[in-house]
């Protein structure tokens, strides 16, 4: 069974993140998106929450698939990937800029476990400019983001917000 790991801290997960995550499960007998537990980063959303938002974003947006799952982790990727017996790592590039500290970091990865392999995807087109922090951004002045996220990606930040400022 060909299992990938697709990483990441989602805070929160995105319709480019998704469009990844669909690729990859084409690919891929198990896709596993693996929320990644970063103490260089202050996410807007806690850990569970966004668990939550990311399996409740496969149930709304893959509800035919029973190949794709959410779970969270503490340490080195190619750990967690060698962990769950996965055969690869896939990682979403969306411009030239993502590149280089990617190239990097599946060098390493292959340094440290040559078992696991990186596979770069590219997101729809429509998806190449979307990034969470963009997301939060305009959620937090009050944007309509229901073209960018899944409905319970949108609704959570919404309540976040308005809970945050009022």
């Amino acid at each position: 069974m060909k299992i990938a790991i697709y990483p990441g801290t989602f805070d929160p997960i995105t319709n480019g993140h998704l469009d990844v995550v669909e690729r990859a499960s084409e690919l891929f007998d198990e896709v596993i998106i693996a929320l990644a537990r970063n103490s260089q980063k202050s996410p807007l959303f806690r850990e569970s929450e966004r668990l939550e938002l990311i399996q409740a974003s496969i149930a709304e947006c893959f509800p035919q698939r029973a190949n794709i799952r959410a779970d969270a982790f503490q340490g080195l990727l190619v750990e967690y990937a060698v962990s769950r017996n996965a055969t690869a790592v896939v990682r979403g590039l969306r411009a030239l800029s993502d590149f280089e500290y990617e190239f990097q970091m599946a060098l390493m990865n292959r340094k440290l476990a040559p078992q696991i392999t990186t596979v770069f995807l590219m997101p729809h087109e429509e998806y190449t400019y979307l990034n969470s922090t963009i997301i939060r951004e305009l959620a937090r002045y009050g944007k309509d983001v229901s073209d960018f996220v899944p409905k319970v990606v949108a609704q959570a930040l919404k309540e976040k917000f308005e809970v945050k400022y009022h």
